[in-house]
């Protein structure tokens, strides 16, 4: 089970690593806060290229691995007992 947890461990670094750089090859879309809670316009998704299209599904893949790994890793602690030192 210790094998396992290293092992997670470093997917936990490697995913969050590359999604942080993944984020930030984002275009920009808005403006600031105020289009965050809808106070602009902008263009619509289907604008978007191809490049663009799957970017944001590899982004979106590697997020929910991501959270599987954390998910993973919360379970893991819980039940062997490794988050009670």
């Amino acid at each position: 089970m210790d094998v396992l947890h290293v092992i997670l461990q470093i997917l936990l670094g490697i995913t969050s690593l590359l999604l942080t750089l993944l984020i930030l090859l984002h275009k920009g879309r808005g403006g600031g806060l105020s289009d965050m809670f809808g106070g602009g316009m902008s263009s619509g998704l289907s604008s978007s290229g191809v490049a663009e299209r799957n970017l944001n599904r590899f982004t979106i893949i590697l997020g929910v691995t991501w959270g599987i790994v954390i998910i993973a890793l919360g379970l893991i602690m819980r039940f062997s007992g490794a988050g009670d030192s």
